[in-house]
């Protein structure tokens, strides 16, 4: 392992990208989504994709070109087209805008449409906290769960968050998936030939299996059993239907050949404001919050992530030699 500072990750990962034909912007903005998850104890979700979204810019299934646009406002609610490229500038642009109606209307939405993966989904929610507003986001992915009852592959692990801010204090950030665990994580058991724990993945004929291989060519278990697919369910309705982006089950794999993912995202964002009023809102989360840390052993959401950042930003990122060796490679 071996220590690298923010700044020097943000560059090399950066330079990775765009080496394998993103346009600057886009680099960057991918880059700085990337390390902040690994900044916050997220490495599933951070550098260790910028392979991947490389393999996607040098395989045309993300364009590397593309420029996000707003393809049409309305009063409280706005979509944004990612025309095919990586997620992050359209997924900035949509909650600058949900933020904007928000503080005009009490509440919006703002959609994204023909996008790709968009890391670790509370990133993208530190401008709605920083504003003083709440702010959830959603994003579908290509096919993971099945419907319930079912035996293929049909929702995607369509994650959730949302930030809550406080008063001159770090916000509240849930952030999750909707499967028990990320496929990434099996493969790795699939790798070193380690069978799965009862409960993480289903065969192809919608059976539980601890045969991690077999749990590839099945499904992801959802969280929570027929509550996660239903909450799944939502997500997809939420991203796709309203915004005119693929559902999970029309977008190709990110771990095979294929087109554009086309997936879609939304973000929600509330003015305390326009309901009970902000300074009552403050008041009453840090009843809640007191209430919940009067218990020994409870933390708040979000408090690892805080505390993670605090020292990346003190003493550097911890990676793999490999993982390096990888971005100096893709960089060259």
């Amino acid at each position: 392992m071996l220590t690298i500072t923010v700044e020097e990750l943000i560059r090399l990962t950066a330079l990775a990208l765009r080496k394998s034909g993103a346009s600057q912007p886009m680099a960057l903005a991918a880059a700085k989504a990337l390390v902040a998850a690994d900044m916050e104890g997220l490495p599933t979700h951070g550098v260790s994709r910028t392979s991947l979204y490389a393999q996607h810019l040098r395989e045309g299934r993300a364009d590397g070109k593309a420029k996000p646009r707003i393809a049409k406002r309305s009063g409280a609610t706005c979509l944004v087209d990612a025309c095919g490229g990586l997620a992050f500038q359209a997924s900035a642009i949509a909650v600058t805008e949900a933020v904007k109606r928000a503080r005009r209307h009490g509440i919006a939405m703002s959609g994204v449409m023909n996008s790709h993966h968009f890391g670790a989904a509370a990133y993208h929610l530190t401008p709605v906290a920083d504003a003083g507003f709440v702010g959830i986001a959603f994003s579908n992915a290509p096919s993971a769960i099945n419907a319930w009852g079912g035996k293929k592959p049909l929702f995607g692990t369509n994650p959730i968050a949302a930030i809550f801010p406080r008063r001159n204090k770090s916000p509240i950030i849930v952030d999750l998936s909707l499967t028990e665990v990320v496929r990434g994580k099996i493969m790795l058991y699939a790798k070193e030939g380690k069978p799965i724990p009862v409960g993480w993945a289903l065969d192809s004929e919608g059976k539980p299996t601890t045969d991690a291989r077999v749990a590839l060519a099945g499904s992801l278990a959802a969280v929570g059993g027929m509550k996660g697919t239903m909450l799944a369910l939502i997500v997809e309705v939420v991203c796709c239907a309203l915004t005119g982006a693929a559902f999970s089950f029309e977008s190709d794999s990110y771990f095979a050949p294929g087109g554009k993912p086309r997936i879609g995202h939304s973000f929600i964002v509330i003015n305390p404001d326009g309901l009970a009023g902000t300074e009552y809102y403050y008041s009453r989360l840090e009843v809640m919050i007191a209430r919940m840390l009067a218990e020994e052993g409870v933390r708040l959401p979000g408090s690892r992530r805080h505390a993670a950042v605090t020292k990346a930003r003190a003493t550097g990122i911890e990676i793999s030699e490999s993982l390096h060796e990888e971005l100096i490679q893709l960089s060259a």
